[in-house]
């Protein structure tokens, strides 16, 4: 689904992506973990084309390195962003309208919007009230909501626990298990190192802009290093 070769972002003089090497099956779900600063929402945003980068990016073998974002979700790529990003002006609905406008079948919209509201029922109690004036745990919603519109083959998240209480954490991984479940293939970087790898198949650690050591979720669950630096243990 997914093919990255030799990413690299830079700011400036600043290499914060070096030379990253990434496969994503279809139906896959990979967690990113690692430190703050150490790379792993440039390369998100890199391989969504929201930052200029070097290196080749294919997916489902087709190269989009030099394609403009909005033909990405056209493609099926989808981007949850750090920090939600809603439009926090327009209402919960426009909002997920705003998620589908790569398309036109308005009937099989108007469908996705009651799927969306069946996975998120708290969004279809917000229907009418506008995005900015949610709670950050509504708005992670929206935001996920918002990128399921699209249709894509493949979800990008970018933190989606950050600022969240915990019951609120639970409420959004349970729907994005509910995505992977339904065949969605995912890439998902999280500061909870444990929550990522308990949900995903696979995990790769970054540091310094690297991928260092790529394992199945469970074996870098029990892995010493990685329970020391990343599992608080």
């Amino acid at each position: 689904m997914l093919e990255v070769r030799g990413l690299e972002v830079h700011y400036g003089g600043i290499c914060a992506v070096r030379g990253v090497d990434l496969d994503v099956a279809a139906g896959e779900k990979v967690a990113l973990i690692g430190a703050n600063g150490a790379g792993k929402t440039s390369t998100l945003k890199a391989i969504a084309r929201m930052l200029p980068a070097r290196g080749s990016v294919k997916l489902g073998g087709e190269a989009i390195e030099h394609a403009p974002p909005h033909l990405l979700v056209r493609k099926g790529l989808a981007l949850v962003p750090e920090g939600r990003g809603v439009f926090a002006r327009l209402s919960v609905l426009e909002n997920l309208e705003m998620g589908a406008y790569v398309r036109d079948d308005k009937a099989t919209i108007a469908a996705d919007i009651e799927r969306v509201f069946g996975l998120l029922p708290r969004l279809k109690e917000r229907a009418g009230q506008t995005a900015g004036t949610l709670s950050g745990g509504e708005q992670q919603m929206v935001a996920i909501g918002r990128a399921l519109m699209s249709r894509p083959r493949i979800l990008l998240l970018d933190e989606p626990s950050m600022g969240l209480s915990p019951i609120m954490v639970d409420t959004v991984f349970e729907v994005i298990r509910e995505v992977a479940r339904e065949g969605v293939t995912l890439v998902l970087v999280e500061q909870n190192a444990r929550l990522a790898l308990s949900l995903c198949d696979r995990g790769c650690v970054m540091d310094g802009g690297e991928i260092t050591l790529t394992a199945p979720a469970a074996e870098l669950l029990d892995n010493p290093a990685v329970r020391a630096a990343y599992l608080g243990e």
